[in-house]
């Protein structure tokens, strides 16, 4: 049975192997493109995590958490040399 959906609309975990080339070459690479993706995900993400009926915290602290990870990666070269030795 053939999906009655365009390709263009189909969400990532829709998309069969074998058209998975083409969805990906259906994407906007522009600038204006790039920027409407990131744009888009931050309201997915304001939406879901953020603005809610029963609001918590957790949106906030996987933010937090991104950062803390992401900072820790970029300055992994300069903490690598402050690690503890053990002197036998």
């Amino acid at each position: 049975m053939a999906s009655l959906v365009p390709l263009k609309d189909k969400k990532l975990m829709e998309v069969k192997h074998g058209e998975l080339p083409s969805w990906i070459m259906m994407w906007n690479f522009t600038p204006s493109g790039i920027a409407g993706a990131f744009q888009r995900g931050s309201d997915w993400y304001y939406n879901k995590y953020i603005n809610v009926w029963k609001g918590s915290i957790s949106g906030i602290n996987m933010v937090l958490a991104a950062y803390v990870v992401f900072s820790y990666c970029i300055s992994y070269k300069e903490l690598k040399h402050e690690q503890r030795c053990k002197y036998h």
